[in-house]
C-alpha cells in the first residue's frame, strides 16, 4: 500500500464535528493499508483570534522579539487541532500520535512569520508508520537553529504538506479543502466557471503566484521542486465515499502535458486584489538605479512584483512597481525617508486601489495573439491597462480594481472557458 499525505484547511477542521468526519476519513484510508500523515490547519478563525489578541498588547512598532511571541502564539492554533484530531482517531479505534513542527523536527529559516523550510527530520515519524500510527504534523510551522519556533505565512499549511510529502517520498499529497478543485477562475465571480480534473504543474504554479487562493505558491513550488504528485479536493464530501472514487475526485496536478491539456490555449484567469502600486517619478536615468531602489525594499523583507521603468526623457525617468497591499504604507515610507533623497528622485506617489488579472496556459507557447487578444478584449470593455507582465505562460495586466470583475467575466467568455473541455 502508498505512504499518503493528507491536508486539511481550517474550515475542515472548524469544530469538534467536523474533527471527527476527519477522522472517520483518516481512518478509513488507513484500515485500507495505507501509511498516513495528516497535516491540519487550526480551526477556522483560531489564527485570527490569536494574532488579534496580540495586536491588541503589540508594541508600537513591532520589534522582532515581538514577532518571536507573535510566531510562539500563533503555532498554537495547530497544536490544538492536532492533538484533537489524534484523539478523534483514537476514539475510532485507530493508533495516532501528534507532534508540533519542532518536535518532528521541520528546521527553518529565522524570518519570524516568513520562514522557509529547510530540512525535515522523519526518523520519528517513519518509526510511527512502522507500527501502524497515523502521524499527525502541525502545519504552518517549525523551529529555526536557535530553537524558536517559527511560522511559515498564511496558507502554510499547504507548504508544510507537501514538505513532509517531499521528505517522506510520498506517493501523494492530499490536499483537502473546502472547494472541491481547481476552476478555470473563482466560481463566486464566474458562476459558470469550471472545475479542471487535471493542471500542470507550470499551470497551478502561475495560478497561485498570480491570486488563485486555493493553495498557497510555496507548497506548489515544493511539489515542483521535488515531483510531489498533489490532488486538491473537497473534505466536505461524505467520509464514507468509496475510497477509488475519492482518490481519483478533485483536480490533479500533474507533471506529464498530455494531449488533452495542450488543447486549451487558456486554462484559468487569475486574479489579486492584494497588491498595490508604487511609483518613484524623476529618478536619474543612470546604471544601478533599479537595484538601488528595489535593493532597499528587498533588504526590507518586501516582494516585489510587477515592474516597469519609462523611457528616459531629459534625463529621467518614471520607475513603478507593485507590492502586497500589507507592504505599501511600509515601503512607501521607507523610498520616502531614505532611497528618494539619496537618489535625488523628485517624489513617491502610491495607488492602493489596484489589482492584478492574469490569463495562464501551456497552450500559450504554440498559439500567437494571445495577449493582443486578451487587450482587445479588455479594451472593448473600457478597461485602461496600468501595467503588463509576461511569461511564456503567463499574461498579466494592472487595473483600477473597480473593474476587476467585469475584466474576469469578459476574459473566461472570450477564451471559451465556460464551455466543456474537449474530449
Amino acid at each position: 500500500m502508498a505512504l499518503i499525505v493528507h491536508k486539511y484547511g481550517g474550515t475542515s477542521m472548524g469544530s469538534t464535528e467536523r474533527i471527527a468526519q476527519v477522522a472517520k476519513r483518516v481512518a478509513k484510508w488507513a484500515r485500507a493499508g495505507h501509511k498516513m500523515v495528516v497535516v491540519p490547519s487550526a480551526m477556522s478563525g483560531e489564527t485570527n483570534r490569536l494574532l488579534g489578541l496580540a495586536k491588541e498588547l503589540a508594541p508600537g512598532k513591532p520589534t522582532a522579539d515581538y514577532l518571536r511571541e507573535q510566531d510562539m502564539l500563533a503555532a498554537t492554533g495547530e497544536q490544538a487541532s492536532s492533538a484533537l484530531l489524534a484523539i478523534a482517531l483514537q476514539a475510532e479505534g485507530q493508533p495516532a500520535v501528534s507532534y508540533a513542527g519542532w518536535q518532528v523536527p521541520i528546521r527553518t529559516s529565522n524570518a519570524y512569520t516568513k520562514a522557509r523550510i529547510d530540512s525535515i527530520d522523519d526518523k520519528k515519524v517513519r518509526a510511527d508508520l512502522d507500527a501502524g500510527k497515523v502521524v499527525i504534523i502541525t502545519g504552518f510551522q517549525g523551529v529555526d537553529e536557535g530553537g524558536n519556533i517559527t511560522t511559515l505565512g498564511r496558507g502554510g499549511s499547504d507548504t508544510s504538506a507537501v514538505a513532509v510529502a517531499a521528505a517522506l517520498k510520498a506517493d501523494e499529497a492530499l490536499i483537502f479543502t473546502d472547494v472541491d478543485g481547481v476552476y478555470t477562475t473563482d466560481p463566486r465571480i464566474v458562476p459558470e466557471a469550471r472545475r479542471l480534473s487535471t493542471i500542470s504543474f507550470e499551470e497551478m504554479l502561475e495560478m497561485a503566484s498570480l491570486g488563485s487562493k486555493v493553495l498557497q505558491i510555496r507548497s506548489v513550488e515544493f511539489a515542483g521542486k521535488y515531483k510531489v504528485p498533489m490532488r486538491v479536493l473537497s473534505s466536505f464530501t461524505p467520509w464514507d465515499i468509496d475510497l477509488t472514487e475519492e482518490a481519483k475526485s478533485g483536480t490533479l496536478i500533474t507533471f506529464e502535458e498530455d494531449e488533452q491539456m495542450e488543447q486549451a490555449v487558456v486554462s484559468g484567469i487569475a486574479f489579486n486584489r492584494d497588491e498595490a502600486k508604487i511609483s518613484v517619478l524623476g529618478v536619474p536615468d543612470k546604471p544601478g538605479i533599479a537595484y538601488q531602489i528595489l535593493g532597499a525594499v528587498a533588504d526590507a523583507n518586501v516582494e516585489v512584483d510587477v515592474i516597469i521603468q519609462n523611457i528616459s526623457q531629459g534625463g529621467k525617468t518614471d520607475f513603478s512597481f507593485t507590492v502586497n497591499h500589507n507592504d505599501f504604507a511600509k515601503t512607501l515610507d521607507l523610498l520616502r525617508d531614505k532611497v528618494v533623497p539619496a537618489l535625488g528622485a523628485a517624489e513617491v506617489v502610491g495607488d492602493p486601489r489596484i489589482c492584478k488579472v492574469s490569463i495562464v496556459g501551456i497552450g500559450m507557447r504554440s498559439h500567437v495573439g494571445v495577449a493582443a487578444k486578451m487587450f482587445r478584449v479588455l479594451s472593448e470593455e473600457g478597461i485602461n491597462i496600468q501595467m503588463i507582465s509576461t511569461s511564456e505562460i503567463k499574461t498579466s495586466v494592472v487595473i483600477d480594481e473597480k473593474y476587476m470583475e467585469l475584466a474576469v467575466k469578459a476574459l473566461h467568455r472570450a477564451f471559451d472557458l465556460d464551455q466543456p473541455a474537449a474530449a
